[in-house]
């Protein structure tokens, strides 16, 4: 079997890592598989297909920016790029995120819709279906349900500064998308394949497959980081993301901050530069890493990991800090809450940073029970389990 994966990432990120942790195991099994891609540099796979250049990536942006056409530039790139998966002749077709300034959906689904190859699509976000957004809920916005239009967030991802094509970016999406004979959804999360279900994707099957995590990596890790940071004795409240911003809870720990003890610190991952500089003393600021080592030891020192997400697909984030032992207090949003149980985290409400606070001390003083955590997450996100459904899925479709 040869299995083509499309992603805009390989090996970095949360969904690069979904690719290659895929590649890995289908090689394992004797498969040849693939990972085409149109940013960075990849990692971790051998077999890559780069789609485009910088500065096609640049002129994408341009058209996003001025025009909000994300998704209908990379004209050359995606051509070039299609040529290259006719010679590949792959046996399936595994999309990603097809959107990150790479890639002419357009050109891609008619070359889909043409071939009729059996083709898997997993969500990790709601860009499919809407004008312009990758998520509505912190807008409270269902416009997505009938047609976009006015769009309320066009300066967020993909950022369109100027113009607002919304409307005809939904009806064009709408149009493209539908008609591929053999396309089967996935979603990490039952909230996002409701929605779904809702949107004009809803005539395709959803089948559910959450995100997995290495086991090997994220595990309960000894290190210094403490003691680095000069923090041996603090209760540590840990937040990671690979870019913060309003949507991801940024501000909900400038709250946390204003009410931490002495022996309390906050300690934040994947801040840019700047945010760094404008944290409070008592929120350290680390900027973003793609060693899942690291990542691991800084999960395995916090005492708690606090996801205060206000919309959000299924975030490896609460994984990787369970199953370094760290239990997790999550807003009650999107698939945030699907990765937990009594047993090793606590649903907080939405936007409350009260009650966040409330939860932080419960597991302050009942201390984390790092085998609670661990082995919720050896029983229910293991990789191996998780990646080895889109094998069974590829067999099925083919």
């Amino acid at each position: 079997m040869r299995v083509l994966q499309i992603n805009s990432v390989c090996g970095v990120g949360s969904t690069g890592r979904i690719a290659t942790d895929i590649d890995k195991i289908l090689k394992n099994e004797g498969n040849e598989s693939y990972i085409a891609f149109g940013r960075g540099n990849a990692k971790f796979s051998d077999t890559t297909i780069k789609i485009g250049s910088k500065l096609d990536n640049y002129i994408h942006v341009a058209q996003t920016r001025f025009f909000d056409k994300h998704g209908f530039a990379s004209k050359k790139a995606t051509k070039d790029f299609i040529n290259k998966v006719k010679e590949l002749d792959p046996d399936v077709i595994h999309l990603h995120n097809i959107h990150g300034y790479y890639l002419n959906i357009e050109i891609l689904f008619d070359y889909l819709k043409e071939t009729e190859k059996p083709v898997v699509w997993t969500l990790h976000d709601c860009w499919p279906f809407t004008g312009h957004c990758s998520y509505f809920d912190y807008v409270s916005c269902d416009k997505w349900i009938t047609e976009c239009h006015s769009c309320p967030q066009t300066k967020s991802y993909p950022s369109s500064l100027i113009a607002d094509n919304s409307k005809q970016n939904y009806y064009k999406k709408k149009e493209l998308f539908n008609g591929v004979k053999h396309l089967t959804i996935v979603t990490p999360s039952n909230w996002l394949a409701e929605i779904v279900k809702k949107s004009f994707l809803g005539r395709y099957p959803v089948e559910v497959i959450n995100n997995g995590i290495d086991l090997e990596v994220f595990k309960p890790t000894e290190s210094d980081f403490r003691g680095k940071l000069n923090i041996k004795d603090k209760f540590i409240i840990l937040g990671v993301a690979g870019a913060w911003e309003k949507r991801k809870g940024y501000e909900y720990f400038y709250g946390l901050s204003k009410e931490l003890k002495e022996d309390e610190v906050i300690v934040m991952v994947g801040l840019t530069e700047q945010q760094t500089k404008e944290l409070p003393d008592n929120v350290i600021g680390i900027t973003k890493t793609d060693s899942v080592k690291e990542l691991a030891e800084i999960y395995s020192a916090a005492d708690v990991f606090v996801n205060p997400t206000l919309e959000d697909n299924f975030p490896t984030t609460n994984l990787e800090a369970l199953a370094c032992g760290t239990p997790v207090i999550t807003f009650n949003t999107g698939g945030s809450i699907e990765s937990i149980n009594e047993s090793c985290g606590i649903i907080s409400e939405e936007k409350n940073v009260g009650d966040l606070f409330i939860n932080i001390r419960k597991v302050k003083e009942n201390g984390k029970n790092k085998y609670s955590c661990r082995s919720h997450a050896k029983e229910h996100f293991n990789k191996e389990d998780k990646f080895q459904k889109y094998l069974e899925l590829y067999k099925k479709i083919i």
